[in-house]
């Protein structure tokens, strides 16, 4: 099992515990710089705010001292995924449908290996429905050719956040 994925079952029951969940461990870098970045979001769907990243960090940092997995010095880095939060798990693509996202191949599909438009969510056999930003026609993505992917801020979601955020001032006074 790769570093990053015992890491992510290691903390996994903390972030919840924290009403987070992980979207992604990155760790890397050389010498002195070698960073472990822990990137989470909210379980309901709230902006998560630099106090409940710095909470999760110090447990965080607990454990992995305690674990002693990594031999090396190293920063821990805990943020938000954020609004162009990037797509990892096959079924981010099915959760987020309808939202624009930009997807990377390592393969040619279409001639091409970059994509924007509409995620239409995940067909039967795995693969990613995107309706294309250029052409609006439907397209299948290997999910197995996945170089990277995220979302890609609209301005409905940028409205959308104002509106939660009034209605949440609205309820605090």
């Amino acid at each position: 099992m790769e570093l990053q994925d015992r890491i992510e079952n290691l903390l996994a029951p903390i972030a919840e515990e924290h009403g987070l969940n992980i979207v992604r461990i990155r760790f890397g870098g050389e010498g002195r710089q070698r960073t472990l970045q822990i990137m989470v979001e909210r379980l309901d769907d709230e902006p998560v705010d630099l106090a409940e990243c710095g909470s999760f960090s110090r447990e965080a940092s607990a454990l992995l001292d305690v674990e002693d997995w990594i031999d090396d010095a190293y920063n821990l880095e805990v943020s938000s995924a954020g609004m162009e939060r990037p797509l990892i798990k096959l079924e981010d693509f099915d959760r987020f449908k309808g939202r624009t996202a930009k997807i990377d191949l390592h393969d040619l599909v279409d001639g091409q290996k970059r994509f924007k438009g509409i995620l239409k969510g995940v067909s039967d056999n795995d693969e990613i429905l995107l309706e294309r930003e250029d052409t609006k026609d439907m397209i299948e993505l290997p999910f197995t050719s996945l170089h990277r992917a995220k979302l890609v801020v609209t301005d409905a979601m940028i409205n959308e956040a104002k509106r939660k955020s009034k209605e949440k001032n609205k309820a605090s006074k």
